[in-house]
């Protein structure tokens, strides 16, 4: 059924695509500001450069419409000529209700495939009900059981966590492959969920009732299979240490390769920093055929989850595959075009994805999305797995790097913060706001899925539970509610994580939010208090009666019945200060009748008197305990009366008036999107808004052109402010670019605003190493990354000493993600200032400086590995800084601070705590203050490690 990769030319011979990493921007505001120069007349106008032609951002198309007004994505939208208006896009998948579910978790549907056929020994079948780390019996006939529970909820697409067979037991993590994310076989579901044929019968079963089914696919990474001569699970070793080498043994930066057909021939035994093995057995474990080729993984040691290391690092040792190679990018593209081919699936979710390199994304996700559609899939949908909560960043995957949508995490974040902690409202407007990171021109945030919790972070439920520990059940399962309410009347596609409508919880995330819906024999899932009723887990749990089953079920009803509810355009309207209302409007652009939805996350009623674009109407409640009729005042307002942790929603009697005339539409002046002083951002991009003279429902469109180019549609915005982020990461720093806007009022008339001028600014060069004001002795590794990166930058390294001119440090490095030289401090006294900073070859870029004082570090009286994870660690709870269980020792070999602790599997956050309190603690990649370190751990000993020299704190 699966052939080997298909190196085939139209693949191949492409041009070659540079585009920067998936990572935060790192500009601050003072770069900004100098980098980005607006011109008074346009510069000479200036041809795309070659690598630009293909890729999506450069003023160009992920999918170009053909000449029809037929769109390729399938969108609703109509295709606008220029100077012409044109709808906001609405793809197929903007309605979806997903149900996300755990086969192993779900029901035991045929008892007799529990142990996988491979015995009764749970250490070789990974069968054991007992234990939440191993299989529990689900299986893909348990869904088709129940596939009436499931169809009840509302659900219109079931979203399966990966299927394919697994490698049963990793015994070095005491723990099973009941997850699916530790694939040995791609070419079939793994035997403990069923077979290839229950799969087609499922999926079979779900389109005859109008519902879809969804993969979760990895292409990141395999079951731990392969091994190193030095030793397993050994630490990364970066790039610029020991760079890859071709089977000749010359060094070169597989950056400069990737997706290319020339890519360099490699050899296991020579191209490695470590010697990549396969033990007695396992030599051809692995299917297809090609994943058992060692030369295809990247064999560099364990990622510690940030910096280079999240692109090439083995997670826990799993075999990480070597993406950046086109036998990659092919082999993963022929695998899961098969399953669309022979199963029929409607859409994947792709796990991991921001530990991919760009150019991969660049290709696999036009090349998957055309074959499905080949293959009548016209509403074929892919998201991906980006666990990040800014927009700047997760909305790259969509602009950048040619993908339909990615998992909302920062809508998680929001609404837990709205819903659960009873925060601000004003901050749910203002995260609302910045939807506009995800418009351009084949795709924005109305086909996000969007999601309160899940198998890796935790449920919405456990969220409650801890954020709100005095509540009672009645109040926690109205902020469940809420929450869904929340998700299911905001844009987006919701998604519904298996158990949640029963009022699951559990202490954590991982193993201890993967509970089962049948009958349970696991200790830990036995004592959860579930929200909403008495049940527990010794029995089974498929209540449609539990309150938020049938909450769920009739927010997914409601939104049937009236669809701008779940693609309309999303209008902030009111948000109060502190915890109260937040309201938004959702209009549909045909219909023009607008809905007023108004969520309180306050404990009291509140009032509000909220803005809408019709003066003079009636609005009936659709939704909620209210009034059942509102009129708005001459100046549209509409007053509503929402309950304490609950929500309404009104509709107007009529659609919006007709305005007579298109108004007055103006650019402000085109500014570089780079990261502020209060906000992440994208050095990669330019901001573009547009004033609109009126108060209407409008929608504007943008428009980009080189000089003396054609003008090319970048996005259309339905919502004010009306602005896109435009991606101009593949063009060369100086280029001149021109924006316009043209505005549809909502009688098709149009205006075109004057067009203003911009220059595509020069990338942000950032130290990240050394740490500022350390002191340092020995040797000194710099390493600095380039905002937005591309494989063709030059980076040279310089220092001052004792205030002295600027000399080079070591030779150029071209070795992208991350670039390093080593200084060595020999000869310096004790005391002496050095400053370093990076300039970048061919544009005058030069870094920030950092300066370091040459001498011995003093080490502090203690360092403590506080977080999450301390009660397992021995200490009287979590978070305490001053446990001495979790205090690390130094080791004056290396000048280092350790501890190794054995952990239960689960995710964990934690920081370094210094002498014992909070005054002086370091988070993420050495960050003083900084945000916590996360570990998703597969149980086993974990040793944690501190450097007082750069503050970075490590686990692995």
């Amino acid at each position: 059924m699966f052939t080997v990769p298909r190196l085939n030319q139209s693949r191949l011979n492409t041009p070659r695509r540079h585009s920067g990493p998936a990572k935060p921007a790192l500009a601050t505001v003072a770069a900004a500001g100098a980098l980005l120069l607006l011109a008074a007349s346009a510069p000479p106008a200036q041809a795309l450069p070659p690598t630009a032609a293909p890729a999506h951002g450069a003023l160009a198309h992920k999918n170009p419409a053909p000449p029809s007004d037929s769109n390729p994505s399938g969108a609703k939208a109509v295709r606008s000529r220029e100077g012409q208006g044109a709808h906001s896009l609405r793809t197929p998948v903007t309605g979806e209700n997903f149900y996300f579910v755990m086969a192993d978790r779900f029901s035991n549907g045929d008892t007799g495939n529990d142990d996988g056929g491979l015995g009764p020994d749970p250490m070789v079948s990974g069968f054991d009900p007992t234990r939440k780390g191993f299989y529990n019996g689900g299986d893909l006939n348990g869904l088709l059981d129940k596939i009436d529970y499931i169809q009840g909820l509302g659900t219109t697409a079931i979203w399966l966590t990966p299927s394919f067979k697994n490698k049963a037991v990793q015994p070095e993590d005491n723990s099973a492959g009941y997850h699916g994310y530790w694939v040995t076989d791609f070419t079939q579901i793994d035997p403990h969920l069923g077979t290839n044929a229950e799969l087609k019968t499922l999926i079979d079963e779900a389109h005859s009732r109008g519902m879809k089914v969804y993969f979760d696919i990895i292409t990141n990474h395999t079951a731990d299979v392969i091994g190193y001569q030095e030793g397993a699970r050994t630490g990364y070793i970066s790039k610029d240490k020991e760079p890859y080498r071709t089977a000749s043994g010359e060094p070169f930066d597989d950056r400069d390769f990737a997706g290319s057909a020339d890519f360099p021939e490699l050899d296991a035994a020579t191209s490695f920093p470590y010697t990549p093995v396969l033990g007695p057995g396992e030599q051809n474990l692995k299917v297809p055929a090609w994943l058992n080729d060692l030369t295809l993984y990247h064999n560099r040691g364990n990622t510690t989850f940030a910096g280079e290391d999240s692109f090439y690092g083995d997670f826990f040792g799993l075999d990480d595959l070597f993406t950046e190679h086109p036998a990659v990018v092919a082999g993963m593209t022929d695998i899961y075009e098969t399953w669309i081919r022979d199963f029929g699936v409607d859409g994947f979710r792709i796990d991991t994805m921001k530990h991919v390199n760009d150019e991969f994304w660049q290709t696999f996700g036009p090349d998957v999305l055309a074959y499905a559609r080949e293959q009548g899939k016209d509403e074929f949908f892919m998201f991906g797995e980006v666990f990040d909560t800014s927009k700047s960043f997760t909305s790259q995957f969509t602009t950048r790097n040619s993908m339909q949508a990615v998992l909302d995490f920062p809508f998680q974040d929001a609404a837990r913060n709205f819903a659960s902690k009873g925060q601000d409202a004003k901050q749910l407007e203002g995260f609302f706001a910045d939807d506009d990171w995800y418009t351009d021109a084949d795709s924005n945030v109305y086909q996000l899925p969007t999601f309160l919790g899940n198998h890796d972070m935790g449920r919405i439920g456990s969220f409650i539970s801890t954020d709100n520990p005095d509540a009672d059940d009645a109040e926690r399962v109205a902020r469940d509610a809420l929450a869904h309410e929340l998700m299911y009347f905001s844009r987006g596609n919701p998604v519904v994580y298996y158990g949640d409508e029963q009022g699951f919880t559990g202490p954590g995330g991982d193993q201890d939010a993967r509970q089962t819906l049948f009958a349970s024999r696991v200790p830990e899932y036995l004592d959860d208090d579930l929200l909403g009723t008495d049940a527990t887990h010794a029995d089974d749990n498929f209540d449609p009666g539990h309150a938020l089953y049938a909450k769920i079920s009739e927010l997914a009803s409601l939104a049937r019945e009236h669809p701008a509810l779940r693609d309309g355009a999303h209008q902030n309207r009111y948000a109060s200060d502190g915890p109260g209302i937040y309201a938004f409007s959702r209009t549909d652009a045909r219909d023009q009748r607008e809905y007023v939805v108004a969520v309180n996350n306050s404990e009291e009623p509140r009032t509000a008197a909220v803005p809408t674009y019709i003066a003079k109407r009636n609005y009936s409640l659709i939704y909620g305990d209210a009034a059942e009729n509102s009129r708005t005042s001459a100046a549209g307002k509409l007053t509503v009366t929402v309950p304490p942790l609950s929500a309404v929603v009104y509709q107007s009697s009529g659609r919006i008036p007709r305005e007579k005339a298109a108004p007055a539409v103006a650019l402000q002046a085109p500014v570089s999107a780079a990261a502020t002083a209060t906000s992440a951002g994208d050095n990669g991009r330019i901001r573009v808004t547009a004033d609109v003279g009126g108060s209407s429902f409008y929608e504007v469109t943008f428009e980009a052109r080189t000089p003396g180019g054609q003008w090319k549609r970048v996005g259309t915005d339905d919502t004010a402010p009306y602005r896109v982020f435009h991606d101009v990461s593949q063009l060369n720093p100086g280029t001149g670019v021109e924006y316009r806007a043209v505005v549809l009022n909502n009688a098709g008339r149009t205006s075109v605003s004057a067009s203003r001028p911009a220059v595509v600014p020069a990338p942000v060069l950032t130290i990240q190493q050394p740490a500022e004001g350390s002191t340092v002795q020995g040797t000194v590794d710099m390493v600095a990354t380039a905002d937005p990166e591309k494989a063709s930058h030059v980076v040279r390294f310089e220092r001052s000493v004792a205030g002295g001119p600027w000399t080079a440090v070591g030779s150029a490095d071209d070795s992208s993600p991350a670039y390093t030289v080593t200084d060595d401090l020999a000869g310096l006294a004790d005391g002496t200032e050095v400053r370093y900073r990076a300039t970048l070859d061919g544009i005058n870029v030069v870094s920030n400086i950092r300066t370091v004082v040459v001498g011995a570090a003093p080490q502090p009286e203690s360092v403590t590995v506080a977080g999450s994870l301390n009660s397992e660690m021995g200490c009287p709870g979590d978070w305490q800084p001053a446990c001495e269980a979790a205090f690390l020792a130094f080791d004056p070999a290396d000048r280092q601070w350790k501890l190794t602790a054995d952990l239960p599997a689960g995710q964990y956050e934690f920081k370094a705590a210094i002498n014992g309190s909070w005054d002086e603690n370091y988070g993420q990649n050495g960050g003083r203050d900084g945000s916590n370190i996360v570990l998703d751990h597969d149980g086993g000993p974990v040793t944690f490690r501190y450097d007082h020299t750069t503050h970075v704190m490590t686990a692995g």
